[in-house]
């Protein structure tokens, strides 16, 4: 289904959110302060999208590295990368599951993923993996998508989500899956806010929270990996 998508995903994403999408990007990637030069990762990478946002932030020789699991998506964000970056400063895509991730213990720094976290078929595994290539201390960051809570914005937003934004990106993608039924569909099944922030801590995660943007239609969680982790290094 994502690699049906991915040739139309980057305007996709842009224009059915008018393109509030890069704003929930740019505010992901400030939410952190990094300590030192150590690498970043980015699972569910997609085309890249926050992995070029991470970049863009980043001094020339801090590693950042995208992972993700269709190889159509890869493909093109690795073509977006030779186009925007120089050999010294570009972003390593690899194929790769977010459930069993090829990285070493306590390697990034920070540990992301955009709109990803529910589209792995075990969200705990996803998880456990996330935090054990993470550094003791550092960051598990999730954007994700949300319901917003204010009433009438609530109805209405809805109302598109269910019934306008499928039919656009269907007819837009021309797909076989159905992806943009899918995604209402996923979106609406999975935890959220409350209940996915008791997820992460349940997980080992401390100073787990979560900050709602543009009226709850996305959610950006944050956790740190504590300096006692030993119940990861064992999750594959």
């Amino acid at each position: 289904m994502f690699g049906e998508i991915a040739h139309r995903y980057d305007f996709l994403n842009h224009f059915l959110s008018l393109g509030t999408d890069i704003y929930w990007r740019w505010r992901t990637v400030r939410a952190v302060k990094l300590h030192d030069d150590s690498p970043l990762l980015d699972v569910c990478t997609g085309t890249g999208d926050l992995a070029f946002a991470f970049r863009k932030k980043l001094p020339v020789e801090q590693p950042v590295v995208g992972s993700d699991f269709t190889h159509e998506m890869l493909k093109l964000a690795n073509q977006k990368s030779s186009q925007r970056s120089s050999n010294d400063n570009a972003i390593a895509f690899l194929e790769a599951d977010t459930q069993q991730l090829p990285f070493a213990d306590d390697l990034f720094q920070v540990v992301s993923v955009a709109f990803g976290i529910r589209n792995v078929n075990e969200t705990r595994k996803g998880l456990a993996e996330m935090t054990r290539v993470c550094q003791p201390h550092g960051h598990i960051l999730i954007l994700e998508f949300t319901t917003p809570k204010i009433p009438i914005f609530k109805q209405l937003y809805r109302w598109y989500f269910r019934n306008v934004l499928p039919r656009i990106g269907q007819f837009l993608a021309r797909n076989r899956h159905s992806a943009y039924r899918y995604l209402p569909d996923s979106v609406s099944e999975f935890p959220e806010r409350d209940e996915f922030t008791k997820l992460m801590l349940e997980m080992g995660l401390e100073n787990v929270s979560y900050r709602s943007l543009t009226f709850g239609i996305a959610t950006l969680y944050q956790g740190r990996k504590p300096a006692d982790c030993e119940e990861f290094h064992d999750s594959r």
